[in-house]
């Protein structure tokens, strides 16, 4: 079991303000010495990203329908270790679940799993003595669930938050503090912007997670907070760990890595962190591979000797302009590519492998051209893979996300990646390529690092050897 003082953030539905309270507290928390650790239920790498730029450490999603719901304890534990505070950002209202699973894959499903208490972030702008009702009505739904208090958000005066007290305590429902209408502001980049300002470190997130962080310290009763989180019991199980398992067998490829020479394995990213989950960079070094990071935004060259390339989905296709001007790095991803050396890329990084997306030239790996389009594409398939590759052999079933609005044609290539029920062929396999708009978190198909792995160093190994007599 892991012993972690741990608060879930959550509120009746989208738009109460859950983000920007979840961002300051961390932030306020790790303005005072503590060691703090943001996490996102639900697949959204862009509010984990933030919360790890808030933290100082890896922000990390849970989503148990991407790594199943056993596993959630388990990778909260690993990126909650050696924490004073950990800080989980619910998605939507506290039991929704996009997949109509609530059961296992809402806010409140996590927090049970994770035993912690919640605090339920209200808006109160619109709202009276009814917040009482509101607040109860969510504590009594479920009895598993642990309703430690509320934080009232865009109260309007003194007068206001001392009725809306009064209500709560009525019922017994602690009051941890009360924002006023302009105390969060809007300072975070727009979200067109995707992971780029945290990978960046840019100046406009820092500053905007440090307002919020003073906006919390100002307004919500930290001390208190910090007891409630303090009082939760051990995280149920062990945490999760990315060291490969023993095989079982000789064929099984979730098992350690031959030994040999430590392959490169270019990760893109950047200061502050990886476009990807932070997982999938510690499963390759813990298959035996040297991780480095570039950013694929400014570096004109992959690092050297780089062996394979891993693009996560968290690279944003609003970047296409910046992608497509630095052409020496497309030079250099389409010759890693043409080499069959493994080439990993999800979400945008499959557009960035593109011969052109939306009339600007790319990579030219694969033989599609892309165009942006309005409305967003997005939710989890249950996919198929289609054709033999270095993330999944022909047959294997995963689950994963999509959220883009940039389409492919065409959508597959002559040996697709996936096929799912309602769906035509998706992705392209080519030689050491496995692209596709379907992100996968590796956390939950833990042998997909120990395949790159060995792939990369099977091509390491072939081009270093000597040539025939």
């Amino acid at each position: 079991m892991t012993v972690v003082p741990r608060l879930v953030l959550s509120a009746p539905s989208s738009g109460h303000g859950t983000s920007a309270v979840a961002l300051g507290l961390l932030a306020a928390f790790a303005e005072r010495g503590l060691d703090v650790a943001g996490f996102k239920v639900g697949p959204d790498q862009v509010d984990a990203g933030y919360l790890g730029l808030a933290a100082g450490r890896p922000g990390r999603t849970l989503d148990a329908r991407l790594v199943g719901p056993g596993r959630v304890p388990a990778l909260f534990g690993h990126g909650a270790a050696g924490a004073g505070l950990a800080v989980v950002q619910g998605t939507m209202g506290l039991y929704d679940s996009v997949a109509g699973q609530p059961e296992t894959e809402s806010t409140a499903a996590v927090a049970i799993a994770l035993r912690s208490p919640v605090v339920l972030v209200v808006d109160v702008a619109a709202m009276g003595q009814s917040v009482a009702a509101l607040v109860h009505g969510f504590r009594a739904y479920d009895e598993q669930l642990w309703l430690g208090g509320v934080i009232l958000n865009r109260v309007a005066s003194p007068r206001h938050e001392a009725m809306l007290r009064e209500a709560l305590d009525d019922v017994g429902v602690p009051v941890y503090g009360a924002v006023r209408r302009h105390e969060l502001p809007p300072v975070l980049p727009a979200r067109r912007h995707g992971l780029a300002p945290v990978v960046g470190r840019d100046a406009d997130a820092l500053r905007a997670v440090r307002r919020l962080g003073e906006a919390v310290a100002a307004t919500l009763d930290l001390d208190r907070l910090l007891t409630l989180a303090r009082s939760a019991p051990p995280v149920p199980g062990e945490p999760w760990s990315p060291e490969p398992a023993e095989p079982a067998g000789p064929a099984d490829p979730s098992g350690p890595v031959p030994a040999g020479a430590s392959p490169v394995i270019a990760v893109a990213g950047g200061p502050g962190g990886d476009y990807g989950p932070a997982e999938t960079a510690e499963l390759l070094r813990a298959a035996g591979a040297e991780v480095v990071r570039f950013d694929p935004l400014r570096d004109e060259s992959l690092p050297a000797g780089s062996a394979a390339l891993v693009v996560g989905g968290g690279l944003p296709e609003s970047y296409a302009e910046q992608l497509s001007a630095n052409r020496r790095l497309c030079i250099a991803v389409a010759e890693l590519a043409r080499t069959g050396r493994p080439v990993l890329a999800e979400g945008a990084g499959l557009l960035w492998l593109a011969r052109e997306l939306d009339g600007l030239p790319m990579c030219g790996v694969l033989d599609a051209v892309g165009v942006s389009r309005d409305g967003v594409v997005v939710g989890y398939r249950s996919a198929t893979a289609r054709t033999d590759s270095v993330l999944a052999p022909a047959g294997a079933t995963v689950v994963g996300h999509k959220e883009h609005r940039a389409v492919l044609t065409p959508r597959a290539g002559q040996a697709p990646a996936w096929i799912w029920d309602g769906g035509a062929p998706e992705g392209f396999v080519w030689r050491g390529v496995h692209a596709s708009q379907l992100m996968v978190h590796w956390a939950g198909q833990p042998g997909i690092g120990a395949r790159v792995v060995a792939a990369a160093r099977a091509g390491h190994a072939a081009l270093d050897a000597p040539a025939p007599a």
